[in-house]
């Protein structure tokens, strides 16, 4: 019964949300066609100014992972995450996540191939890639396109909180599925 009323609810969610928006559109007079064009018009303005931040971003990822230096670095924190019992298997995970989301699912793809999705590392993995962001391609994305130039203690903070969100995964993982 909790199953059916769960999917039902999962099934209206959406169409009731866009219903109830409308309905209030309406209300207030908005011309709901011009204001979704709108915004579709300034969207896509945005996308056009993001195209070289993310272009950057993506060759400086890619230059990484092409040149072995990322590997280099897996391999030097390997060893000293292990000694704190943490899947040596994850740690390309920890690494890939704050630059790329697409690489980080890679990674965690190869995970739950390898390990399976009810394995330790497989939960692990999975938990780690919803808890923690893509705080380099953020920064590097979104504060260039608009404009911020000073970030001061943006970085250090969003890979603190990155540590945080895989500290936690791996900490919440060990109490739930022993």
């Amino acid at each position: 019964m909790l199953q059916i009323i769960t999917d039902s609810v999962a099934a209206w969610i959406i169409p009731s949300f866009i219903f109830v928006i409308l309905v209030y559109a309406m209300l207030k007079r908005v011309d709901v066609f011009d204001a979704f064009v709108e915004g579709a018009e300034e969207g896509f303005s945005t996308s056009v100014k993001l195209i070289p931040f993310l272009v950057a971003m993506l060759v400086a990822i890619g230059l990484l992972r092409s040149s072995g230096a990322l590997d280099l670095f897996i391999g030097l924190l390997t060893p000293f995450l292990v000694s704190f019992n943490i899947p040596d298997e994850v740690v390309p995970l920890a690494i890939m996540r704050p630059l790329s989301g697409s690489g980080a699912l890679a990674i965690t793809t190869e995970i739950l191939t390898n390990s399976g999705p009810d394995s330790f590392v497989g939960r692990v993995a999975s938990t780690m890639q919803g808890s923690t962001d893509t705080t380099l391609f953020i920064l590097t994305l979104y504060f260039g396109s608009v404009g911020i130039r000073r970030t001061r203690h943006v970085l250090p903070v969003g890979l603190l909180a990155d540590l945080v969100g895989f500290v936690a995964a791996i900490t919440v993982c060990r109490i739930v599925f022993g």
